[in-house]
């Protein structure tokens, strides 16, 4: 089955934000950058996007409002190679403990590779973030569990959630008060549920305000919930956190303008046909109020 050219999603290497593509074996990566017109048309059906770098052996039609992109049986494969599985107990790789914060009240703690860096922060779009410690996969996996009771801290968030607070966030120095003191809550634990081996780092609180285009940006009101064959999104990229790409866009159908957050992972799996972001300047596909929290069902 031969498609035309299909976005693979937001990826953070560093601070800028990179949409990938996929067209069969071919690669390639766009550079976004704030200011800039993003624009695209959908084309067709949503087909699924495969797993672990192998396509689809189905070519399977997915749900348009899946954040996942993939069939049952590409899911699960998926799923069967990753960390959060716990599939991997016998990884020889070192994993580091984050605290990472996304807006007041909104605090998780998690485990990443610590050869990605904060790259897996950034993909979440974790506002700021402070590493805990780090060590072997299961100590960084008890850390996260005895950590989750104690501070009373989940391991994910919807993005819903995230969205919801995104467009109120207080100045830096309230954004590091709750990392900070959770750190502190943390810290006291070693000796009394903390691994032994796992070593604790010291503070050192990350604030991603700057890169993500937030401190800058107008508020964002609502949300694109599919897309649909022949459906439009173009606007102006402003900013951008995790899968999320706030564009500022025209009057639309609507007839109401203003900021959309587009979740990328909802169009990985679409053919998508450039148009002229200065030209079309809306979003022609349905939108949810970002107030009211919607459909979005992504965690993380």
């Amino acid at each position: 089955m031969a498609f035309g050219w299909r976005c693979t999603g937001v990826a953070w290497p560093g601070d800028v934000p990179r949409l990938g593509w996929s067209k069969g074996a071919e690669r390639r990566v766009s550079t976004l950058a704030y200011g800039v017109g993003l624009g695209f048309r959908a084309v067709g059906e949503r087909h699924c996007v495969g797993a672990r770098g192998n396509v689809c052996p189905l070519g399977a039609v997915v749900s348009v409002r899946s954040t996942g992109g993939r069939c049952p049986e590409c899911a699960r494969l998926d799923r069967a190679h990753s960390v959060a599985a716990d599939t991997l107990l016998d990884d020889p790789r070192t994993y580091r403990v984050y605290l990472a914060w996304f807006g007041p009240g909104l605090v998780k703690v998690g485990i990443t590779r610590e050869e990605r860096g904060a790259a897996r922060l950034r993909e979440q779009g974790a506002v700021v973030f402070s590493w805990l410690g780090r060590g072997p996969l299961m100590a960084a996996r008890r850390t996260e569990e005895v950590l989750r009771a104690a501070l009373g801290v989940p391991d994910r968030i919807t993005y819903a959630r995230k969205r919801a607070v995104r467009g109120q966030l207080p100045g830096e120095r309230e954004r590091f008060g709750e990392v900070v003191e959770l750190y502190g809550r943390a810290a006291e634990l070693e000796g009394r549920g903390w691994p032994e081996s796992l070593e604790r780092l010291p503070l050192d609180v990350v604030d991603h305000g700057g890169i993500f285009g937030l401190d800058r940006a107008p508020r964002a009101a609502r949300s694109v919930r599919e897309l649909v064959d022949g459906g439009v999104v173009a606007g102006e990229l402003v900013a951008a956190a995790g899968p999320d790409l706030h564009l500022a866009v025209g009057g639309g159908e609507d007839g109401r303008g203003g900021v959309v957050v587009l979740d990328t992972r909802l169009i990985t799996g679409w053919e998508l046909a450039a148009v002229d972001p200065a030209a079309a300047n809306d979003v022609r596909v349905p939108l949810i109020d970002i107030a009211g929290g919607g459909v979005q069902g992504g965690l993380f």
